[in-house]
């Protein structure tokens, strides 16, 4: 196949996330032809599975602009900008309405299962740049599918994938075995089921990150209600408690983002939670019904009832295999992004905004985008995955200025990723003390969103 007919290919984009969207809409607004294709049967199917959890983003700071114009063209109409959707608002108001527009380009409940060059593992050298990518996909109904591309974008994320309980980056012994008194991700406290789980019991919490503030603050507020006297927590960190551990505070451009941290510190000083620091988990041991933590250091926890590991995200890089990607051995994200990002040196308001030069591969044409390119790093926000599409698409437009120009300021302190709190009003921050601007970790969704809950404006 020729170059002139190679360039007349779709672009697949992997995930019909609000990255993967955003990317969807600038193509269209490029005059180019995206093809989306996303694993679950809705499009943000990992933004629903924490409808629950409200961003600590405003509206006006999660919608891309591109696709903001797609959708005012259809007649659609933006929430107040000044308010603070749930994943579910989030989902139901932005992301399922872009995909509406997009219509037939966005496909369903499609797998992609492998990305390789027409003709070329990733030992073949010949004539390799100028072949088509080759896309593999199986749907839900069991079919099979390969189709050509010009360009890949992969926006799947990470929230497929969390990080386990052991501090080795590897399941803890007796992990599997306890699975049902795990959960990896937030729970929803709103669900009487739910609550009935955790009230008057006490639950640990793996995680230093957003949505591990979040889950301590529903196990206090949990701890306050009617139904649950009794719910305590225990709160796990590898590391120890110092002046930024519970992130900006009131000095945080994100007003919600501040409060969450000093609603988990609040959890802390009231009593609804015990901190136990330098702690990296090596076993899971059975107690009768409830579960003791063996730490690598022999010491032994008093037993829980339950355990809420939030620990962060790690990518799916298999289906990519057969890819030339330049990843860093750490973070498993972009070499050239990967020093910009390390959580051992950054917090969103020092990462500074990147695009395709940054997120460039030794496979021309395939990039990672959104928190799928922060690998295991927990800092992303979701305006960084709408610039990062933004140059990604111009560069495959061939606007190469566009492409090496940044359009983005991000605000600054605190820790970045992760969730609101559920129904509480956003700008509401509790009562109590001011904590020093620092790095913080993701639990998601959006990684942090937690890819964390891959949230509190991030995906």
């Amino acid at each position: 196949m020729n170059v002139t007919a190679t360039d007349q290919l779709p672009v697949v984009v992997v995930g019909a996330g609000p990255t993967g969207l955003a990317a969807a809409a600038h193509l269209v607004g490029r005059g180019l032809e995206p093809l989306v294709l996303e694993a679950g049967t809705r499009a943000g199917t990992a933004v629903r599975e924490w409808s629950h959890v409200r961003l600590f983003s405003r509206w006006g700071e999660v919608v891309d602009p591109v696709a903001e114009k797609l959708l005012v063209q259809a007649g659609w109409v933006k929430p107040d900008a000044d308010t603070y959707p749930t994943g579910g608002d989030w989902a139901a108001a932005y992301l399922q309405p872009l995909a509406h527009v997009l219509g037939d380009r966005v496909r369903l409940d499609a797998r992609v299962t492998g990305v390789s060059r027409t003709g070329r593992d990733r030992v073949a050298d010949a004539d390799r740049g100028q072949q088509p990518f080759t896309v593999h996909i199986r749907y839900g109904d069991g079919r099979e599918e390969r189709v050509l591309a010009r360009a890949v974008i992969d926006a799947s994320g990470t929230w497929s994938t969390p990080g386990p309980a052991g501090g080795d980056g590897l399941p803890a012994l007796g992990e599997r075995a306890a699975a049902e008194r795990i959960s990896y991700r937030v729970p929803d406290f709103r669900d009487p089921a739910v609550r009935a789980r955790y009230a008057g019991r006490r639950t640990a919490v793996i995680g230093s990150g957003a949505s591990a503030f979040t889950a301590l603050a529903s196990l206090a507020a949990l701890a306050k209600s009617r139904d649950g006297a009794d719910t305590r927590a225990t709160w796990i960190l590898r590391r120890g408690i110092s002046g930024n551990t519970f992130g900006g505070g009131s000095a945080d451009q994100l007003p919600a983002r501040g409060a969450l941290g000093l609603a988990a510190k609040a959890a802390v000083d009231e009593g609804y939670a015990d901190a136990v620091t330098g702690f990296r988990t090596d076993a899971i041991e059975r107690d009768g019904e409830r579960l003791v933590l063996v730490s690598e250091d022999g010491r032994r926890l008093d037993p829980v009832d339950e355990l809420i590991v939030l620990t962060g995200f790690r990518p799916d890089l298999t289906f990519l295999d057969e890819l030339r990607l330049g990843l860093d051995e750490r973070l498993q994200a972009p070499v050239g992004l990967a020093p910009l990002i390390d959580p051992n040196q950054h917090s969103c308001g020092t990462v500074y905004p990147h695009g395709v030069k940054e997120l460039a591969h030794p496979e021309e044409g395939v990039y990672l985008v959104g928190m799928k390119s922060y690998g295991r790093a927990p800092s992303f926000l979701t305006l960084t995955g709408y610039e990062q599409v933004r140059s990604v698409v111009a560069a495959i437009a061939g606007d190469r200025e566009s492409a090496e120009r940044v359009e983005l300021v991000l605000p600054e302190t605190g820790v970045c990723g992760g969730a609101g709190l559920f129904d509480q009003p956003a700008d509401t921050t509790p009562d109590g003390g001011c904590c020093a601007t620092g790095a913080g970790t993701v639990a998601t969704t959006d990684r942090d969103a937690s890819e964390a809950v891959a949230v509190g404006g991030c995906c």
